[in-house]
């Protein structure tokens, strides 16, 4: 069952981590007009979304509004709706908005038959500049506080070591 929900007026978008790092579900967060909508996702698409959000902001006039910092914690109980594919982002100048469009991921079948697009569902939320650069900052630290990386190879440390191809 596909879900569209299209949000004029976002109260709150956020990221998130759920678990213990190295083991962690990594989550969106979609507040606006009583609706609750969270969207599984990978941490990388947190970081690429924060990264593009940041490239919008540059472009456009500042915004010293920001959220209250309550805003950007998950609100409980967090249960995705469905899983991140395809992110559109855009800059409305008439409603001083950016535009945030979560799709949901194609699945494709053993018959390489894909979900039609009919079936796909969709977020289209228009957050405000302080909105989204509270999100990068956020987000930046959602997806910092995982496992330490490697100095020499890049790869995250487990808790009980790690094998370092470059050490080797």
């Amino acid at each position: 069952m596909s879900l569209y929900f299209e949000f004029d007026s976002t109260d709150a978008f956020t990221a998130g981590a759920l678990g213990e790092p190295g083991q962690r579900t990594f989550v969106l967060q979609v507040r606006a007009e009583g609706q609750r909508i969270t969207i599984k996702c990978e941490k990388e698409q947190v970081a690429v979304l924060s990264e593009y959000l940041r490239k919008l902001l540059a472009d456009a006039p500042d915004d010293s509004q920001r959220p209250i910092e309550d805003a950007m914690q998950l609100s409980q109980p967090v249960e995705p709706e469905f899983v991140l594919g395809t992110v559109g982002l855009a800059y409305d100048s008439i409603g001083d908005r950016l535009v945030v469009q979560l799709d949901e991921i194609e699945i494709i079948d053993e018959n390489d038959q894909a979900t039609s697009t009919q079936d796909i569902s969709r977020i289209r939320a228009r957050i405000t500049r302080g909105q989204a650069a509270a999100f990068c900052e956020h987000a930046d630290d959602v997806v910092a506080s995982g496992r330490p990386t490697c100095v020499f190879c890049g790869r995250p440390i487990n808790r009980d070591g790690h094998l370092c191809p470059r050490m080797n």
